[in-house]
């Protein structure tokens, strides 16, 4: 269980900088578009960064969690992960209207 622990967080670790990425390039795809819109896009883009900051939460308890803890972490860690997911497919969508 451990390598796979380990696999798990490794992973995480490294979709949460994908994620990041593409936070930082939709916000600048955001100040680049005028009035109402521009708004609009913003709070879509700060729904992903509390999704976001949520999943580094439970990162961080995954990286300190013992055994017992893990499952009932990795399943908030998913829950969380098809979120952010969520929450970034909608800012995208917004920005290719």
């Amino acid at each position: 269980m451990a390598r796979s622990r380990e696999e798990y967080i490794e992973k995480l670790k490294q979709k949460l900088e994908d994620w990041n990425t593409e936070i930082s390039s939709l916000e600048a795809k955001a100040e680049q578009v005028a009035g109402g819109l521009k708004e609009q896009y913003h709070k879509q883009l700060e729904d992903a960064k509390l999704r976001r900051d949520e999943l580094q939460d439970t990162l961080a308890e995954l990286k300190q969690s013992g055994d017992a803890a893990w499952d009932d972490l990795k399943s908030g860690a998913d829950l969380a992960w098809d979120a952010l997911t969520t929450a970034l497919k909608s800012a995208k969508s917004k920005f290719e209207r």
